[in-house]
């Protein structure tokens, strides 16, 4: 991943005078939905970019080891053999960007990947998931412990309620002791937009996450009732950039929840290239988060491929 962010100390003057016009971000993302996609050959490559930028995840109640083995295997494998030899990609080295899974979960996730051979990272969400609704103190030895495990990646989550009543130095304080007890791990901080009630909100606990250190930004936990959003990818993209001018500390971005199509997976990159840049479009600085959608374009690079519809059977491990 791309070297840390160092955060800022708390500047409250870049938040005060926010004012997101919602109408204009939202005729945007309407506009976005009608974008044409690539086709073809091009279509394949964003659609293997994409795979490199997925963040496989697994968070269920009956997660097991033996569930976790099957998604680290797939990580390492995301596209048949076969079908990345037609592409002539089959020696570049295609992996997913990271396995995320609870904390329970990290060592049956470093362990599989330490057997297959393979350095791609385990990130963990920590720090109350996903409701955020636990003490500061458990929240950090929750981190520790993931780290500990042997995650490199911690996927934290904010007090909603410090956004929804203006606390933002407490805010900061939270997200920025989270960051001290990750270590050399990397910190995604999850806002959980769906639940922050308004755009303007979003882009402050934006920067209040940046100052505080987080590695990336993250749009949602994947169990809210609303989760990755086009208008809500554009004001934290914009935050990001923001950020980066008043800074030059370049910060991640990671939509996640609900994001389950190819063309879904393609429009998000084209946001991103749009919004901050080609620089941006690598696992060290975009993620995509998600567990069904590694399917879905599997599928359809097998119809580019060989011309036909994947039955049940060709991809038995998506």
């Amino acid at each position: 991943m791309a070297g840390r962010n160092p955060g800022t100390e708390l500047e409250l003057g870049w938040i005060s005078k926010v004012h997101v016009n919602r109408p204009a971000v939202v005729r945007h993302a309407e506009q976005i939905k009608k974008w044409r996609t690539v086709k073809g050959n091009w279509q394949a490559a964003w659609l293997l970019k994409a795979v490199t930028c997925i963040d496989l995840t697994t968070l269920s109640g009956d997660d097991t080891p033996s569930n976790v083995h099957r998604l680290c295997f797939k990580a390492k494998h995301p596209i048949r053999e076969d079908l990345l030899k037609a592409l002539d990609m089959h020696d570049k080295g295609i992996t997913v960007g990271a396995v995320c899974v609870y904390p329970t979960r990290v060592t049956d996730a470093v362990n599989a990947l330490k057997v297959a051979g393979c350095n791609i990272p385990v990130a963990s969400v920590a720090a109350g998931f996903p409701s955020g609704q636990t003490p500061l103190e458990t929240k950090l030895a929750e981190i520790k412990l993931a780290v500990e495990y042997g995650a490199r990646e911690i996927d934290i989550v904010i007090s909603r309620s410090l956004v929804l009543t203006g606390q933002w130095e407490r805010l900061y304080e939270e997200i920025r002791q989270c960051r001290e007890a990750c270590g050399k791990a990397h910190m995604k901080t999850i806002l959980a937009t769906g639940e922050l009630g308004s755009l303007a909100n979003v882009y402050k606990a934006s920067m209040i996450a940046m100052m505080a250190g987080s590695d990336f930004i993250k749009t949602s936990t994947g169990k809210e009732v609303e989760n990755a959003t086009f208008p809500v990818g554009i004001v934290m993209m914009r935050a990001i950039r923001e950020f980066y001018w008043q800074t030059g500390n370049k910060v991640g971005f990671k939509p996640a929840g609900g994001i389950r199509t190819a063309k879904e997976a393609i429009t998000w990159l084209m946001l991103v290239k749009e919004e901050l840049g080609v620089e941006w479009l690598t696992p060290e600085l975009f993620r995509l988060g998600a567990s069904s959608l590694l399917e879905d374009i599997e599928k359809q690079i097998f119809y580019h491929v060989t011309g036909s519809y994947a039955l049940q059977h060709d991809l038995a491990m998506a």
